[in-house]
């Protein structure tokens, strides 16, 4: 039986645990303001807050309920727009899409309320920087967003005396949600949610990916999900290597105080990845193996080099490099009954640097033609490692073998760097596809190429170097 609180009622249900959470929450319980668009997890039109204990705080997150299976409500606090509605007047954020005439045909007004809502909830500083990010995932066709951005504001503004100690009790006396709120984390530890007895099925984490591919194969047949598995989360940094669960998700990434201050950039990589909701489902173990072409998060971790530990039912393990992992087209080193368990790569020294770098039709939320990722060390102005990445233009999430052996020993120069471009287009196979021709794929192969260094070594190298060598 799954169970958990959706909104103020205790559900236990006996449905499948891969039926998706925005027909649970349509069709079971009828509450319809959590509206179905695209089923993919683009338009986040049927975004709802999931609130989970942890060291016996609840911690809220906005995710797309479209392509979220069931069974990962069971032991959660589930809040959809009907949920933060108070009596008889309108929340903060209600309040301020009104005031700032932010919706027309209103279809994605709950999914903006409900994101606004969850900012307040969220352990994030109040800021607008943080506001805009809370509502980006959230598409509206009407409006041209300025007014909504103005609502996202006018919220900022309300929140100025937030005091996170009495985090409930603040948002509850100035509108934020409504007051059942405050009593969500005690019924939350009194809940007996026990583990889940699952069938034996397909391997389901997020869902981020499957559900958009299998949606209705899903629902209708027998899955396991693996989002409870505590061996699979977590973030640990030890003896210079990180390692990453494949059940963290990009937020955990996105949140990791120790890693921001190593890669100072990684937000504004991440940035590029997927909207917040996304951020906030989407594991790392999904991604991987997905083995998209044009994987952001594969791109990512080929680019530091990563290595990944693979276990069996009987918790055998085994370790590869993740640039191995990938055989053919949608086809890698994983038997039947395996799981990749974890990601580990070094950390950067001070003599080493990373860059993602990532072009798609829309500046953010949207598949990549081509994405790129680097790290290179450099002493004395030679490359002593170098590892570079791109998808985008092979079969698979492309590891640049020759590329990277290559820049090794070599002076860091112009002259360099265009040698490596040559030896680039040839390791590189692009097909022309509706993300562009294979050879505007090769342009932009080599254009990201060069944005690493003139990203990473602004004072050694600019766009004008290039194109006087082109």
């Amino acid at each position: 039986m799954i169970t958990f609180i959706l909104n103020n009622k205790t559900i236990t249900t006996s449905e499948h645990s891969g039926m998706t959470l925005l027909d649970f929450v349509r069709y079971e319980q009828r509450l319809t303001g959590t509206k179905i668009g695209c089923r993919e997890g683009d338009c986040a039109a049927c975004t709802v807050l999931v609130g989970e204990l942890k060291n016996d705080t609840i911690v809220y997150q906005s995710i797309t309920s479209c392509i979220s299976p069931l069974g990962n409500a069971h032991g959660k606090h589930i809040v959809t727009v009907e949920g933060t509605n108070l009596q008889n007047k309108l929340t903060t954020a209600q309040e301020a899409m009104k005031a700032n005439y932010a919706t027309q045909c209103g279809f994605c007004t709950p999914g903006f309320v409900v994101s606004l809502t969850g900012f307040a909830l969220s352990n994030s500083e109040k800021n607008y920087s943080n506001a805009i990010d809370a509502i980006s995932g959230n598409i509206c066709r009407c409006t041209g967003y300025k007014a909504i951005e103005k609502a996202a504001h006018q919220v900022v503004e309300k929140l100025e005396n937030y005091q996170e100690d009495h985090r409930f009790d603040w948002l509850i006396k100035n509108n934020f949600i409504p007051e059942y709120f405050s009593s969500i984390p005690k019924r939350l530890k009194d809940l007996e949610a026990k583990d889940l007895n699952q069938p034996k099925g397909k391997y389901v984490s997020g869902g981020t990916d499957l559900y958009v591919q299998q949606a209705d194969n899903l629902i209708d047949n027998d899955v396991h999900l693996i989002a409870e598995k505590d061996y699979l989360k977590g973030i640990t940094i030890e003896n210079e290597i990180c390692t990453i669960g494949t059940n963290a998700t990009v937020s955990d990434l996105w949140n990791h105080v120790e890693l921001n201050a190593i890669l100072p950039n990684l937000k504004n990589h991440l940035k590029l990845v997927s909207s917040e909701q996304i951020r906030n489902m989407a594991s790392f173990g999904g991604n991987l193996v997905n083995a998209s072409p044009i994987g952001d998060m594969t791109i990512f971790f080929l680019g530091l080099n990563s290595d990944i530990t693979i276990s069996d039912e009987n918790q055998k393990e085994r370790s590869i490099a993740l640039k191995n992992f990938y055989q053919g087209y949608k086809t890698y080193d994983l038997n039947a009954g395996e799981l990749l368990k974890d990601i580990s790569f070094k950390l950067p020294t001070p003599h080493s640097f990373f860059n993602f770098e990532k072009v798609c039709k829309r500046t953010h939320l949207d598949i990549a033609s081509v994405n790129s990722a680097i790290q290179i060390s450099v002493e004395n102005h030679i490359i002593t490692e170098a590892h570079v990445s791109i998808g985008g233009v092979a079969a698979i999430p492309k590891y640049l073998h020759e590329t990277s052996a290559f820049l090794n020993s070599k002076l860091l120069t112009i002259e360099t760097i265009m040698e490596a471009n040559e030896m680039l287009q040839n390791e590189i196979s692009p097909i022309s596809d509706v993300r562009g021709t294979s050879d505007y794929k090769r342009l932009l192969a080599r254009q990201l190429f060069f944005a690493h260094f003139t990203e990473l070594f602004p004072k050694q190298f600019q766009l004008h170097n290039f194109v006087q060598h082109a």
